[in-house]
């Protein structure tokens, strides 16, 4: 099996890129090796605060983030970074070349009951002239990212990565402590039986919305003609990973508990390098109404509705929204 870094040596011409990425990975696997530790390495409970997005953080949120910031801080390939855990963006050297983003450990809930978590991670390209230290140096469509990936942290330790060659997965040996090819330019199905979604948030969700998941669960006797299969893992991570594999669709749409926020999912950490992902491997990604990676961001943590999986079944998602004419909610307003 070929290694990571030969891999992107053949399929990425920029060896700065490749540096950068590589960074990442020595941070994730020693974010692998504790969570594999679990409770002998005192990374589980509650660190007794709260992140910028006003959630309480794991002790692993506030360890995995800090490692991820100290390595590449010492790169000098990185110009700046920006953290789904962090108020402000963090200038690093000032000729870097790259700006990274970075959630560092989705789906962090489910630490305490064992369950898959991951870091998804998205890079782009900095300007001579931009400033680091500036938020609006980060604000650039989902195009515009040059590599994403996430490292999901399960029974093995998995890469998913993708510099607009194709979408491709890696797996972590912990005896050598390198990632090796497992996966090359991975297909997801265009069709699906499979979906996954929060049930629990129906009554707060779109009319729109509504009307897909009741035609949906009718089955074979309803208007999709098929038996759907539901998912739920709380977990975007392990969720697209599962889509990644074997196809469905994973739906985090607006809802109206919080009115004023457009969705829970943020824009620069989950939306844009997963759906660079999704789209590599023939998959779509939406916001039921946009194309996610042609959104113009306007904030560093900005919140977005998260559709995306199987082709058709996110076009059928779309076309719901599209044929909707009496919404029940005003749009809302991009916090």
């Amino acid at each position: 099996m070929q290694r990571l870094r030969p891999f992107l040596d053949k399929h990425c011409p920029n060896p700065d890129l490749v540096s950068v990425i590589d960074g990442l990975m020595l941070a994730c696997k020693d974010i692998a090796n504790r969570v594999q530790l679990g409770i002998f390495s005192g990374v589980l409970g509650s660190a007794e605060q709260e992140n910028i997005q006003g959630e309480c953080q794991k002790k692993l949120d506030v360890i995995s983030n800090d490692l991820i910031k100290m390595v590449l801080a010492g790169m000098p390939q990185v110009k700046g970074l920006a953290s789904e855990e962090e108020s402000n963006v963090v200038a690093c050297n000032p000729d870097g070349q790259y700006l990274v983003l970075f959630d560092p450990l989705d789906g962090s809930s489910n630490i305490d009951v064992n369950v898959t978590v991951g870091t998804i991670f998205s890079i782009l390209e900095s300007a001579p002239e931009d400033d680091a230290t500036y938020e609006s140096s980060f604000l650039q469509s989902g195009r515009k990212q040059v590599a994403a990936g996430y490292v999901l942290y399960g029974p093995s330790t998995l890469l998913v990565l993708s510099t607009g060659n194709g979408t491709h997965g890696f797996a972590l040996d912990p005896r050598v402590g390198e990632f090796f090819l497992v996966r090359e330019n991975i297909q997801i199905p265009t069709t699906t039986k499979e979906f996954a979604i929060n049930m629990s948030n129906y009554r707060f969700w779109d009319q729109p919305m509504q009307r897909y998941i009741d035609d949906l669960l009718q089955g074979e006797v309803g208007p999709m003609g098929k038996r759907y299969n539901m998912r739920w893992i709380a977990s975007m991570v392990a969720e697209i990973h599962r889509i990644l594999t074997r196809g469905g669709v994973f739906m985090y749409p607006y809802d109206s508990r919080e009115p004023q926020k457009p969705g829970k999912l943020r824009l620069m950490y989950e939306g844009n390098p997963m759906s660079m992902l999704v789209e590599q491997a023939g998959g779509k990604s939406s916001t039921c109404r946009d194309t996610m990676m042609d959104i113009q961001p306007h904030d560093i943590h900005q919140r977005v509705s998260v559709i995306m999986g199987s082709a058709d079944e996110v076009d059928t998602v779309v076309r719901y929204h599209q044929e909707d004419t009496k919404p029940t909610s005003k749009k809302p307003k991009a916090d």
